[in-house]
């Protein structure tokens, strides 16, 4: 868990991926709360923005890399609500063109379906067996 955290790269579980927003949140307020907005002229602290830099960045690539889990691009992440399907939602099972399941979860392949698997055989219209 936590591997390359500041990574764009890669699937992550819904169980990192909420562990991340705590982190997120938490160290945010923190940040927040020790260099906040206490200038007497009531501006913003430089420093209080440069120290939520890597808390941002660690956000959105933890998003990025749950978008990914979901087999989608991570611009998703940009659409609203889109957050709420990130940590309730399932992961693609298989792998994807992003990198294997987090989960360890295979695709299953239809033993039915002859063109998914072509080694089952099939009954042609005539009876035959191919």
């Amino acid at each position: 868990m936590f591997k390359k955290p500041f990574s764009f790269n890669g699937r992550i579980r819904r169980l990192e991926y909420g562990l991340s927003l705590i982190i997120s949140f938490l160290s945010a307020a923190v940040v927040a709360s020790f260099l906040g907005p206490e200038r007497p002229d009531g501006g913003y602290s430089i420093a209080g923005f440069i120290a939520l830099i890597p808390i941002i960045w660690f956000f959105f690539a933890q998003r990025a890399k749950r978008c990914h889990d979901r087999g989608v691009i991570a611009v998703w992440q940009f659409i609203p609500f889109y957050g709420a399907i990130l940590l309730f939602g399932d992961s693609e099972p298989g792998e994807n063109q992003f990198g294997p399941n987090p989960k360890g979860i295979q695709a299953e392949i239809d033993d039915w379906d002859p063109i998914a698997n072509p080694s089952k055989d099939v009954i042609n219209e005539d009876g035959s067996i191919r």
